[in-house]
């Protein structure tokens, strides 16, 4: 212990004489390590964290795999039913409807809430344990009761801690509150934001065009399940295939081929999880890749510094001092600077994963997508700095502890080998800047892709547009009513001074997701594209009102708009060219009829193409049906948005527009207000996140590269002195002299990047899923990486070699 307070106490009064040396060591590895631990953030946040609930390694989550498919489905309720009386794996088996909209009063506006419905033992499946109350007991399985989630209690009823027992309107209806749900708990889907609960008796009152409980082939419940104390997985996933292969027996017509999946709950949903891994991994190569680039960055300014210490290091092994004991001592030095840095480096992932909690993804429901510094990352961050010390100070520690001591007491360079031209700082360097290759040329493709997105042609317009939407239906409206209400709205809002047009749609394009259903032509069309053998195309569904298009600036090619169509007439519908090129190819499709759903729609209309879900994909068919028509047979799941295009300031239209649903109905809670560019720029989230991350890491990474090449060619030029005050006293010209200096930096720097540019096109193929507009192999960013980061190389080279240029031959040789 005395040995190592000895070291403790050398170490900081040495790192007080080299206080400008210590911090750069110390930013340079705070910058690597903030960028690994906000990384690792997303990482322990959406792969490593366990559901909050009771022992989570004997609860999972189950799936259904119908016929053959080898991902998952939800289950339908008569197999729900099956499994849990059936299985005997298990102590308790839950269900749940993930996603139950609902407008809740009392005090205040009314809000827009999202929320889930349960069987009556969910909670005790799960051994959640109450801030307040208790969860659902068996009778309460058709009761209008609720369990309030943490926030939702504090934020509308001001964390009441009598809550229990009281009424509360959930969707224009009396709840009992039974309890309220821990701080932290909100659901077992990993992402979803859900902030109350209620029986399953109630969903059908809250959900529109659920399936009947009956079928056997309509897959809407999710389904978790807790292991038997003593039962393993293996032993539940053979008595689940077995009762697969009886209920296949059972129900041939439904459950033929269908079998179970299960995972541990609070899993990433199956269907992501690829993809979500895929990214997370790159984005974990790339922080490694900064880190390594400041750990080889430091490697050199240690080795640099021991030259310096070489008399020092000499004297000491020459009065005994054993390699050992040096090694030990610069290896605490080190450990003693990355610690330091990762302290710095903690403090910013802070900062970090609170900016990253800000995106806000692009979805018309409520995701919780909030980071935060874990246990696991502080863990990380040590494990890391006690790594990434070790990592950067063996090498420099090892290479002065074995001296040359002729050179030491010559004062030349102690760590020089006789003949050997090519040095540690050299590889050093050349490993820093092929990283940097790899490194930047994921920042280019990423910012070419953002650069790209913002190009691509949506087909419809953003400016001058307000959207708000409401949801009369959870509010106890019926079709014909919520139509009225619709109808009333635009007429008062148009009526509002600057407005120049008002419409109302079931889901504004690129939110993510939208209704679909397979369509075809109900008289085949002569030349129509279509292969007979594929399937019909899966055509993407929106409602509209009159003046749809043009309050979004897309351009009506043939036939006319909505106008006013019976609700119990003939359905009408128009559809885009890419509808029109799948389906019917070069024939007309005004007039003709089309099938999809089971509804039969005569086309009145074509208009342009838009992108309906993504930015990146490729166009899709759309069908828009008349909303008037729509409602009474196919209710929106989120709910109806109204478009307004006003001359106005956005804050007035909203205001304006607010007014006016209060003075039809003050219960009708207003959500998911926004301007259309908002929406537009929400719609970026992921080229935008990943143009943010890659371009901030790898600004770290080219500052890293270029501050160890400079430091490098300065050191070189330092140690050369005497040699470039001879050349310059034997007649060398200045520029002959600059340009020896230049051409040794871009040697190593040209060596880098033969050496990286093979290693950025093999990481490329990670990001292909990823990238708009753009391939991963995208000639324009492997063109200007190069050339960029030879001219920042030829920059770091050049400013050592002007101060070598400016040697005075007289001064060198006077002090030799």
């Amino acid at each position: 212990m005395t040995i190592w307070k000895q070291d403790f106490a050398y170490t900081l009064r040495r790192l007080s004489r080299s206080r400008g040396f210590a911090l750069a060591v110390i930013i340079s590895i705070g910058l690597g390590i903030a960028a690994n631990a906000t990384i690792f953030s997303m990482v322990s946040r959406f792969v490593l964290r366990s559901a909050p609930v009771g022992d989570p390694s004997t609860l999972l989550t189950l799936h259904t795999l119908h016929d053959g498919d080898q991902c998952c489905n939800a289950f339908p309720w008569p197999v729900f039913n099956d499994v849990r009386d059936q299985a005997h794996s298990f102590s308790g088996v839950a269900a749940y409807n993930e996603l139950v909209p609902a407008s809740i009063g009392g005090s205040g506006e009314p809000e827009r809430v999202w929320g889930q419905a349960t069987s009556a033992n969910f909670f005790d499946v799960l051994q959640i344990p109450m801030s307040a109350g208790r969860g659902f007991v068996g009778q309460e399985e058709n009761q209008q009761v609720v369990v309030l989630g943490y926030r939702l209690w504090q934020r509308r009823f001001g964390g009441d801690p009598a809550i229990a027992g009281k009424v509360v309107t959930f969707s224009g209806r009396p709840y009992v509150v039974v309890g309220v749900a821990p701080a932290g708990f909100r659901g077992l889907d990993l992402i979803l934001d859900s902030e109350f609960w209620v029986p399953l008796g109630n969903v059908e009152s809250l959900v529109p065009n659920l399936p009947a409980r009956t079928l056997r082939d309509q897959h809407w419940l999710q389904v978790a399940a807790r292991l038997k104390p003593g039962v393993t997985r293996a032993q539940a996933a053979a008595e689940l295939d077995t009762l697969a292969h009886r209920l296949a027996i059972a129900y041939p017509a439904t459950d033929k081929g269908n079998g179970f999946r299960f995972e541990e709950a609070g899993s990433l949903p199956p269907r992501d999880k690829s993809v979500i891994l895929i990214f997370l991994a790159a984005l974990t190569v790339v922080v490694l890749l900064v880190l390594c680039i400041a750990c080889a960055n430091i490697a050199n300014l240690l080795l640099a510094q021991t030259v310096g210490r070489q008399r020092e290091l000499a004297i000491r092994l020459a009065l005994g001092a054993t390699r050992g004991r040096l090694i030990r001592q610069m290896v605490f030095e080190s450990l003693l600077l990355a610690l330091a840095g990762g302290v710095i480096g903690l403090a910013l992932s802070f900062w970090a994963t609170r900016a990253l909690s800000a995106f806000r993804l692009p979805a018309p429901v409520p995701l919780d997508l909030t980071l935060s510094v874990d246990w696991r990352v502080l863990a990380y961050t040590f494990a890391l700095s006690v790594g990434t010390g070790l990592l950067f100070g063996l090498v420099p520690a090892w290479a002065a502890s074995r001296p040359m001591l002729s050179n030491a007491l010559k004062g030349e360079d102690a760590l020089a080998r006789p003949g050997r031209k090519w040095t540690l700082r050299n590889t050093l360097i050349v490993g820093q800047i092929a990283m940097c290759v790899v490194l930047l040329s994921a920042t280019g493709l990423f910012l070419r892709s953002l650069q790209q997105a913002a190009s691509i042609y949506i087909g419809f317009r953003s400016d001058g547009i307000v959207s708000l939407s409401v949801d009369p239906r959870v509010n106890g409206y019926t079709a014909e009513r919520t139509v009225q209400f619709l109808s009333d709205l635009r007429q008062r809002v148009a009526a509002l001074p600057r407005v120049a047009s008002v419409v109302s749609t079931d889901s504004v394009p690129l939110n993510g997701g939208n209704r679909s259903d397979a369509f075809h032509a109900l008289v085949k069309p002569k030349s129509s594209n279509s292969n007979p053998s594929l399937p019909d195309p899966d055509v993407e569904l929106y409602m509209a009102t009159p003046g749809y298009f043009e309050t979004l600036g897309i351009p009506r090619l043939a036939g006319r708009d909505f106008g006013n169509e019976s609700p119990t007439g003939p359905k009408v519908a128009i559809v885009d060219q890419a509808f029109v090129q799948r389906v019917f190819g070069s024939e007309n499709p005004i007039g003709q009829s089309v099938v999809g759903g089971g509804i039969t729609y005569q086309i009145i209309g074509v208009v342009g193409n838009i992108k309906s879900r993504s930015l990146g994909e490729e166009t899709r068919p759309v069908l828009f049906r008349s909303l008037d028509q729509t409602v009474s047979y196919d209710p929106s799941f989120m709910g109806y948005t109204v478009l307004v295009r006003s001359a106005d300031n956005p804050t007035n239209t909203v205001s304006s527009v607010r007014k006016q649903i209060q003075a039809l109905d003050p219960s009708i809670a207003v959500y998911n207000i926004q301007t259309m560019q908002e929406h537009l720029r929400d719609a970026f989230f992921l080229p935008r996140l990943a143009a943010t991350l890659f371009g901030v890491f790898g600004a770290i990474g080219l500052i890293l590269a270029a501050v160890g090449l400079y430091g490098v060619m300065s050191y070189s030029v330092s140690r050369r002195t005497r040699e470039i005050g001879i050349r310059m006293a034997l007649g060398a010209q200045v520029g002959a002299v600059q340009r020896l200096i230049v051409g040794q930096g871009m040697v190593l720097a040209t060596i880098a990047l033969v050496i990286g540019l093979p290693a950025a096109f093999a990481l490329s193929r990670l990001f292909t899923s990823v990238l708009y507009g753009i391939h991963n192999n995208d000639p324009v960013t492997f063109a200007i990486v190069p050339l960029f980061l030879a001219a920042v190389a030829l920059v770091a080279c050049w400013l050592p070699a002007r101060r070598a240029a400016r040697v005075e031959p007289q001064v060198v040789l006077r002090s030799e």
